[in-house]
Parts: C-alpha cells; sequence; structure tokens
C-alpha cells in the first residue's frame, strides 16, 4: 500500500481506532522487548530459565496478587524473628486479584494468562479514556501525540504484566474525565473501586478539595452552585473514606490497627530499619540513604530542593499550563501523597504513572525532531527500565 493511501486511511480512521492503534503497536514494540529479556532470563524465584511471555509477566508483584486471588489474606499477620510484621498480602488491593479470579473461573485458564486477560484490554482501555481526557483540554493532533508518549512511556510494560495499573488507570483517567464534566456523584462508584483497586482514596480525596477551592476561588467567572458544592463535596468525603477503608478493613480482620501501614513499612526496611510511619519523613530517609551509599554523605532534604523546584517549575510552564487547572491539581495531589507515605527507591518510577495527564503537557511542542526525539527517548527508557527493574539477575534490589 502506497503512502499517500496510508495517510487517507489514517484520516479516515475514527479517533478511537487510531488510538487503540497507537496503543497497540507501543505494546507490540514492548512485547519484543520483554520477550528478548524473558529468552535471556536465568532461572530466579519466579521462573525457571527462558520462561514463555506469560510466566514472565507474572514475576514480582504478580506473584502476590496471585497469592491474594487464591488465597486472601491472612488474619494472623507473619512476624520476623525479630518480632516486626513481615511482607504479606495485605500491602496489596483486592479489586484486582478478584477480577482476575473471575476470569479463572469463567474462562478456565491458569492465572498467568487470566491476569494478561484482564490487564492488557484494560490497558487499550486507559488509552482510550486518556484520549478522551486529553480532547477536554488539547488539539487533535496534539492529544494524538500525548497518546503516543502515554503509550511508550519508560514504565508503558506495567500495563501488559500481571499487575494493577492497567485497571488502575482505566479507572482514574474515568473518574477524572468525570471530575472535568462535573458529574461528581457519578464518579463515587469509580473512586469507591479505584481506592481498593491501588492506594489512591487520599490523593483523590485532597485533589476534590483543591478542586472546590478553585471552583468557589473562580465562582464569579464559572458559576458554582450550591448543589454542584453539595454534589462535589459528597464525592471528596466518599473518597477521604474509601483511602482509610482497607486500612479498616486490615484492622477489623487482623484485630491490629496498624495492620495495613505495618505491613507496607516491612517493604523499607532492608532499607531504613523498621519504624513508625511518619508522614513526608520517608523521603529525607530515602535521600540520606542514597546519598550514603552512592556517595558516601547525608544531605537529606536538601536533596530534595531542586528536585521540588524543577517540578514546581514544570507545572507552571506554558506546555503545563495547556492541560488546564484541574489535570494539574490532580497530579500536585498525588505528588504530596506520595512525599507523605512513599520511601522513595526503584519502585518510585511505576508509582509515578498516576501523573499520566502530564504526558499531555510534554506533547504540546511541535518540532518534529522534538517529537522523534521524545519517542525514541522513551522507548531508550523502557529498555532500561526493563533491563534495571523487571529482568532478575541473582539477588535483585530493584523491583519495578
Amino acid at each position: 500500500m502506497t503512502v499517500p493511501r496510508l495517510v487517507a486511511r489514517w484520516a479516515r480512521t475514527p479517533d478511537w481506532g487510531r488510538v487503540l492503534l497507537i496503543y497497540g503497536a507501543a505494546r507490540l514494540v514492548t512485547t519484543l522487548m520483554m520477550l528478548w529479556f524473558a529468552a535471556n532470563q536465568r532461572a530466579n524465584a519466579w521462573t525457571g530459565p527462558s520462561p514463555d511471555y506469560a510466566a514472565f509477566a507474572s514475576i514480582w508483584d504478580g506473584r502476590w496478587y496471585q497469592i491474594v486471588a487464591f488465597s486472601g489474606y491472612p488474619s494472623d499477620l507473619p512476624v520476623t524473628d525479630d518480632g516486626h510484621i513481615a511482607e504479606n498480602a495485605w500491602a496489596f488491593m483486592p479489586v484486582y486479584p478478584g477480577v482476575v479470579r473471575i476470569v479463572m473461573g469463567l474462562t478456565q485458564l491458569p492465572w498467568d494468562v487470566a491476569a494478561l486477560v484482564v490487564s492488557v484490554p484494560c490497558g487499550f482501555g486507559a488509552a482510550v479514556v486518556f484520549f478522551t481526557l486529553m480532547r477536554e483540554v488539547l488539539d487533535l493532533r496534539t492529544a494524538l501525540f500525548a497518546v503516543v508518549l502515554f503509550s511508550v512511556a519508560p514504565v508503558s510494560p506495567i500495563l501488559q504484566v500481571a499487575y494493577a495499573e492497567s485497571l488502575y488507570l482505566l479507572l482514574l483517567g474515568f473518574a477524572l474525565l468525570l471530575v472535568m464534566r462535573r458529574r461528581y456523584l457519578t464518579a463515587i462508584p469509580v473512586i469507591a473501586v479505584m481506592a481498593l483497586t491501588r492506594p489512591s482514596g487520599l490523593a483523590f480525596a485532597l485533589f476534590l478539595l483543591l478542586h472546590l477551592v478553585h471552583r468557589v476561588w473562580t465562582r464569579s467567572r464559572h458559576p458554582f452552585s450550591l448543589s454542584e458544592f453539595v454534589r462535589l463535596s459528597v464525592a471528596g468525603i466518599v473518597s477521604a473514606v474509601m483511602g482509610v477503608a482497607w486500612l479498616l478493613i486490615a484492622w477489623a480482620v487482623t484485630g491490629s490497627m496498624t495492620a495495613y501501614t505495618d505491613t507496607e513499612l516491612a517493604w523499607r526496611s532492608s532499607y531504613v530499619g523498621y519504624g513508625p510511619l511518619v508522614p513526608f519523613e520517608p523521603w529525607i530517609d530515602g535521600a540520606n540513604w542514597w546519598a550514603q551509599r552512592w556517595f558516601g554523605i547525608d544531605f537529606g532534604a536538601v536533596a530534595l530542593v531542586p528536585i521540588l523546584a524543577i517540578v514546581a517549575i514544570g507545572l507552571v510552564s506554558r506546555p503545563a499550563r495547556r492541560i488546564g487547572v484541574t489535570l494539574r491539581l490532580w497530579v500536585v495531589s498525588y505528588l504530596v501523597y506520595l512525599l507523605a507515605v512513599f520511601f522513595p527507591q526503584s519502585s518510585t518510577f511505576r508509582l509515578l504513572a498516576p501523573v499520566f495527564p502530564i504526558a499531555g503537557a510534554f506533547a504540546v511542542p511541535r518540532s518534529r525532531a522534538y517529537r522523534v526525539a521524545a519517542v525514541a527517548v522513551s522507548l531508550a527508557l523502557q529498555w532500561a527500565w526493563l533491563w534495571a527493574c523487571w529482568s532478575v539477575s541473582g539477588y535483585d534490589w530493584t523491583p519495578p
């Protein structure tokens, strides 16, 4: 087929079809990368040497989701030899493994294949919802390039493995779209399911609070009725409740008020030992730990200042302003949540996936050279992420 005919056919393709083709092409590239890594993978804690794609895509947290799907959650928390709570299934939300378990029951597929049956279509759905979100703020060509960047992002392989991210981003994108269209009550069930897919209820509650403040602040230009105020407030309250719901469920089942937080803290013990969860302290501890590891010095919060300054400047830059206030408020809210509760390590790259609306800002420049370079760099970083975080080499301390 000639280039002009291809261009003509592309022009006749509906927007959603273009999105699916873009995302599908990106997933094909990622699949080829993962197949190469799988073919060269040595025997490890999850698979034998050179596993097939489904087995390779189900390692790391995929095994924890499998444990949840088959065994549920422990009523008695496991304890280490020195008396601390050990890593256990309570760190993993129930929606994704529950959906995979249903698919297994309906199809009789094994876990690793059923997990892909859930994750891969959800990734395609997330791409379509993301495009719809971008069309609220960007022109068609820019929105389509934003989809390209979303599809080839360095951590985009996480959308085609046995992880909850593709389902979560689908729900998150839908929730953000409903908020942008001011359908606050309709968003409530989406928020509720989303909060039990990945930890996000408190971050979304902060986002809705900031959105409420912004709507009150701009009510002279954009009318904000009392009924909208009530609906938005109800959605925010539900989101906050869902943000602590899993903690309360874990408490009810185990009898320990801190069952969930103690479980999450177990994952950082190999870096800084055991200790209570103090908001915003993990990033200071993390900066100290990484500085000590690489440079032999401690500089704690000082190292965070330039990073936070770059993020702040980026969010008020001209390209970022193109995606609108609402989406930037979500990015701010989620980043604040990460700063409050998360210890920075190799999983940080994956945990930044929910700030995906920022891809719209990176899509704004129209230079062909810039766009080709952006895709090339993203694919190179994707390869680097698979090498550093997904493939397993002996004792691997860089989980995805």
